[in-house]
């Protein structure tokens, strides 16, 4: 019973738009001083030390700044370009290359949101000048962006293996395979939509030869890069993830450099703008960390895992019941505070019911990806509304995502009965 009085009062204080740190912080000090007194203020001195010194956790500001150069290095406007030239000839046109060129994007910026407001930035005046079907359109950029937190590298990824205590490195190469194959899905689903109603894919692209398609690729050599040096370094055991960030970030940095675009300006630009998504972050982090702390010494983990046993349903029901667990909560909660505030309790369960926590990662991060889509509190159905040029009803961006919603759901499925799509590729690797 406390357990539920307990969640509810979390839940209802994030609806409420309470800070989700201070949530959490609160939380765990009350639940800390009604069980032990005053000695858990010298805990939480503890548990913030543990947080920030913690190996994995550096991993966190690295991706955000190699992501904040990548953004202001102007290598996604020529990305965009040469990979229309490639996939306009599809039913559906340009829109395959949001998908595309937000994939490309996922595997080295880490954020949704990112991948979204710089894709779309670059997309929309195009695509509405060729007549394209304005709601196909943001829910193609709305949905491409999510792939942010499934293909590596992740900052959600590194979130979970924290609290979860995954390997980081497991989770990143078990993204890989359903990254991708939910990709191929959303362009499936568009070229349904094309053939259904050929109007919506705008106006048709002027051919283009086949030697200056080839051309073009050089356009993909700095995104190449980087999805080398990170995914690479981890896939021949040369580098930890907080490493392979290290050398992304390197990377990114040479990158801007031969561009030309590295500035004293710049540079003050992305450190600031690190900071800001850093120290937010981390506070969470420190407070969640604090919390899981305090329930765990309450034994709520081990009893709820006893007690969800005890029902004695199939491993099956047990993750159609999470999904509409999360499929509700993400309807009202930003997704890394979902996370946060679920992660120590929902693990214990899927591990009891024999699942992976690296599986499960993987399949998290699919439902995180739906609550950025889901109103009212879907983030990137409120970048790619920002980003319109002439506004409109935020009711075309929430109507254009639901055939990408239900790609989704149709991939939660294929993982649940089909666990090797997250696990073969990990299980491959020497070292993981």
């Amino acid at each position: 019973m406390h357990i539920i009085i307990g969640f509810l009062v979390l839940i209802g204080f994030l609806a409420l738009g309470v800070h989700v740190a201070s949530v959490l912080f609160t939380i765990g000090i009350v639940a800390g001083a009604l069980t032990m007194g005053k000695a858990i203020i010298m805990d939480f001195g503890n548990q913030v030390w543990m947080v920030l010194n913690s190996f994995v956790m550096i991993a966190v500001p690295l991706f955000v700044l190699m992501g904040e150069i990548l953004l202001r290095s102007g290598v996604t406007d020529k990305m965009y370009s040469s990979m229309s030239l490639w996939l306009n000839r599809l039913p559906g046109g340009l829109l395959h290359t949001n998908i595309g060129a937000s994939a490309l994007m996922s595997a080295t910026s880490g954020s949704s949101v990112a991948t979204s407001a710089t894709i779309g930035t670059v997309a929309i005046p195009g695509l509405k000048a060729r007549n394209y079907n304005e709601r196909l359109v943001m829910g193609s950029l709305a949905a491409g962006g999510t792939l942010g937190i499934l293909i590596p590298p992740s900052i959600n990824m590194i979130i979970y293996g924290s609290i979860a205590e995954a390997s980081i490195g497991r989770l990143f190469i078990g993204g890989i395979v359903p990254g991708i194959v939910l990709a191929i899905m959303f362009s499936a689903i568009i070229i349904v939509m094309a053939l259904m109603n050929p109007s919506a894919a705008g106006n048709p692209e002027p051919k283009t030869s086949f030697s200056y398609k080839i051309k073009s690729l050089t356009s993909f050599l700095p995104s190449l890069i980087v999805i080398t040096a990170i995914m690479g370094s981890i896939y021949l055991g040369w580098a930890t993830p907080t490493e392979a960030a290290a050398l992304g970030v390197l990377a990114v940095l040479g990158i801007a450099v031969a561009r030309r675009a590295l500035t004293i300006t710049v540079l003050h630009e992305c450190f600031v703008g690190s900071i800001k998504t850093t120290a937010m972050i981390l506070l969470i982090m420190v407070s969640a960390f604090f919390m899981n702390y305090v329930i765990s010494l309450l034994g709520i983990p081990q009893d709820l895992s006893r007690w969800f046993v005890s029902l004695d349903i199939s491993p099956i029901i047990t993750m159609w019941m999470i999904v509409l667990f999360y499929l509700v909560l993400g309807t009202f909660i930003e997704t890394i505070a979902m996370m946060v505030t679920t992660i120590p309790l929902v693990v214990p369960l899927v591990v009891a019911a024999g699942y992976d926590p690296v599986w499960f990662g993987v399949f998290l991060m699919i439902l995180c990806e739906t609550s950025l889509i889901t109103p009212p509190v879907g983030m990137n159905l409120y970048v790619v509304q920002g980003i319109r040029p002439d506004g409109g009803p935020l009711k075309d961006v929430v109507v254009g995502v639901v055939p990408f919603l239900m790609m989704m759901l149709v991939m939660v499925a294929l993982l649940i009965y089909f666990p090797g799509l997250a696990l073969w590729l990990p299980g491959q690797m020497m070292g993981f």
